[in-house]
């Protein structure tokens, strides 16, 4: 069953949720606006139409974005989420079907409120397109030069780090973070913990964790609150599967290009990039040979945006 999902923005950049009313399967969960297809129906002209008969509102197809696309799986009934991003339209939202509806911004969303097919649907509007990730080989004395590379970064806009440094002392890395977190809440920033599941514990709101390929067959549930990032490294369609099994909040596949630090792996290529992504039911992100110039290519597969070490510094 397709169905497509409007992503509205209001000018200060809320978005309305629309709660499923009683008596609906998620009964009291709230989604994004929309509805399926009718046979026959264009895609963009079947959320036009959902939109208008459901809020009153006219929406112009051409100024609709993509945003992601979700295979879901509800009890014996599959579902292809189709939710595109609106910024512009006609008339004034009203509920027509008696539905009850609020305006919140992104970040003030609980995705426990969400249906489970939602909740992918928020992050891909929340996550930013660049995940820089700190280089492998810093020493541990060059903590001083990374705490202010660091802050900078935060300070010019990005929005999701990960702390990815293998020589230093775990205690370090933590201490690292600590020292970046206050700067990183005020700014609204993620910091992600390269595997240290405890360490994102104990520092809690604005620290998540990267989880390894490894940890993510492990485990068996999602290892930390909704409220804190997980992201997963993936390689192929199987793991993208259990990512989202754990309720991830986003992946990370590689390699897409040839990259310095493993040039005998075979790339997926972003033909294959995109296939992944069609069947991968949480954001992804590019990995490996990426730079920030990337992040179109990556969009236009359908992926988040693009993740990358040194060509990010």
């Amino acid at each position: 069953m397709h169905v497509m999902a409007g992503v509205m923005l209001d000018a200060s950049g809320r978005v309305l949720l629309a709660q499923r009313p009683p008596g609906k399967h998620l009964a009291g969960l709230w989604e994004f606006p929309g509805g399926k297809i009718d046979p026959g129906e264009v895609p963009l002209a079947a959320l036009v139409r959902e939109l208008r008969e459901e809020l009153g509102v006219d929406v112009d197809a051409a100024t609709a974005v993509p945003l992601i696309r979700i295979p879901w799986r509800y009890g014996d009934r599959d579902l292809l989420l189709d939710a595109w991003q609106i910024d512009r339209w006609q008339g004034q939202p009203l509920s027509l079907e008696g539905q009850a509806w609020q305006w919140i911004a992104p970040d003030h969303v609980d995705p426990a409120i969400l249906a489970p097919a939602d909740r992918p649907i928020l992050q891909a509007l929340r996550l930013p397109s660049r995940y820089p990730i700190t280089p492998a080989d810093v020493e541990l004395s060059a903590y001083p030069l990374w705490l202010a590379r660091l802050s900078q970064a935060i300070e010019r806009g990005e929005r999701l780090l990960q702390l990815r440094l293998p020589l230093w002392p775990v205690e370090s890395v933590r201490e690292l973070a600590s020292a970046l977190l206050p700067l990183a809440r005020r700014c609204g920033a993620s910091l992600l913990l390269n595997g240290d599941i405890e360490g994102a514990r104990q520092l809690g709101l604005g620290v998540g964790v990267q989880l390894q390929t490894r940890q993510c067959r492990e485990l068996s549930e999602r290892p930390l609150p909704l409220t804190q990032l997980v992201g997963v490294s993936c390689h192929n369609e199987a793991e993208l599967v259990q990512a989202s099994r754990l309720q991830a909040d986003f992946a990370m596949l590689s390699p897409v290009a040839v990259t310095a630090s493993h040039p005998d792996v075979p790339p997926l290529g972003w033909s294959r990039f995109g296939q992944l992504v069609e069947r991968a039911a949480l954001p992804v992100y590019a990995l490996g040979g990426m730079m920030p110039v990337d992040g179109d290519r990556a969009r236009d597969a359908g992926g988040q945006g693009v993740a990358g070490i040194r060509g990010f510094w």
